[in-house]
């Protein structure tokens, strides 16, 4: 696992004079280490069947409360800025609790 990633969530604050809410995307886990991997062509095809936009996988360490609603950004190396949005966490076949599997499109996710 080379790449390092924050996993975000969108939070609501309210202004105590105003009233008004705030939204933003807060980090509920950091400098995580994982794998990024874009999906192959025959991946890429078989989505595509199903009206997907996955465009990468990522596998991570298991880390519990994780799901779709958050999102992924990468914080260097080659895929330093982007934002990856989890269709959903997938978790390893064998104990459940070793690692996760994460298929993602990319792009702005504001919520």
């Amino acid at each position: 696992m080379i790449h390092l990633v924050n996993i975000q969530q969108k939070t609501s604050t309210q202004d105590t004079t105003t009233g008004e809410i705030t939204e933003a995307w807060t980090n509920l886990y950091t400098d995580i280490f994982c794998d990024i991997k874009p999906v192959s062509v025959r991946d890429f095809i078989q989505s595509q069947a199903h009206q997907s936009e996955i465009t990468a996988r990522i596998v991570l360490p298991f880390l519990p409360g994780l799901d779709a609603t958050q999102r992924i950004v990468a914080t260097c190396g080659c895929h330093a800025g982007r934002i990856y949005n989890p269709a959903g966490f997938l978790e390893d076949d064998q104990t459940g609790q070793e690692y996760m599997t994460a298929p993602c499109s990319e792009g702005v996710n504001e919520g």
